[in-house]
């Protein structure tokens, strides 16, 4: 019972995530636009060159939280690998960048790509400490 309330939630996650990658308002304001970056930390650099303290909605700090529930409930549902974690979570990413440029509702951002996957490995770093804690198991 218990894997299939987290699976729902896991859902429910993809769902959200797609709505605010695809749908949100925020996309609606760039809808049209083509813009890449396929230079790895441009995007990141330039970030903590203007740097003016963190934010939620930061998009150094939104795109790790954005995957990080996906790291943490990926090997809940599935037993996997740190490794494989990371992989699932890059091409998650990778499809929504391609998706996000080939319909015009942002850009294609290698650094979103290195933040998303980060984000999917800290997310599998907090499964491994709760799990340990014995606070969950699969």
């Amino acid at each position: 019972m218990k894997k299939i309330l987290i699976t729902i939630f896991f859902a429910v996650y993809i769902g959200i995530l797609f709505y605010l990658l695809f749908f949100s308002s925020y996309r609606k304001s760039v809808e049209g636009v083509v813009s890449y970056n396929f230079i790895p930390f441009q995007t990141i650099g330039q970030y903590f060159y203007s740097f003016d303290g963190l934010a939620l909605t930061d998009q150094f700090i939104g795109n790790m939280l954005a995957f990080a529930p996906f790291g943490f409930l990926l090997p809940i549902i599935f037993v996997t690998t740190f490794t494989r974690v990371l992989g699932y979570s890059f091409l998650l990413s990778l499809s929504v960048e391609v998706a996000q440029f080939f319909f015009r509702v942002g850009a294609f951002d290698v650094d979103d790509l290195i933040l998303n996957v980060a984000g999917g490995g800290i997310g599998f770093l907090g499964y491994i400490v709760i799990k340990k804690s014995r606070l969950i198991s699969n």
